[in-house]
């Protein structure tokens, strides 16, 4: 498995708040939303924000990616024991974002 760095991916720091979380990803949401952006890359660079917005938004998530330690984005490593199973089970979820909010604030509004 590739390491992943979540943090880098928000741009926010290690010791980032959950607000602060949230409002990082809301900001790689607005820039690289496949249907607003005309980057050639920005269905990849949203999926990877919503994919570390999804591991570091839940408090348990969070907590277990911290103990995979550090690694150099890209390495090989190899999880702990379930670690696929515990936090693969389903997609990515935008429970706690305001849609509405989110794409008016696309259109230049909100």
């Amino acid at each position: 498995m590739k390491y992943k760095d979540y943090y880098a991916t928000l741009g926010v720091d290690k010791k980032a708040s959950a607000d602060e979380i949230k409002k990082a990803y809301r900001k790689l949401a607005r820039k690289y939303h496949p249907d607003v952006s005309k980057e050639k890359d920005a269905k990849e660079k949203f999926q990877d924000a919503s994919e570390a917005y999804e591991a570091l938004k839940d408090p348990e998530k969070r907590a277990a990616y911290d103990q995979l330690g550090s690694h150099q984005p890209g390495q090989d490593f190899r999880p702990p024991p379930g670690w696929e199973q515990q936090f693969s089970q389903g997609g990515s979820s935008f429970d706690d974002v305001d849609l509405a909010d989110l794409f008016a604030s696309l259109r230049g509004g909100g």
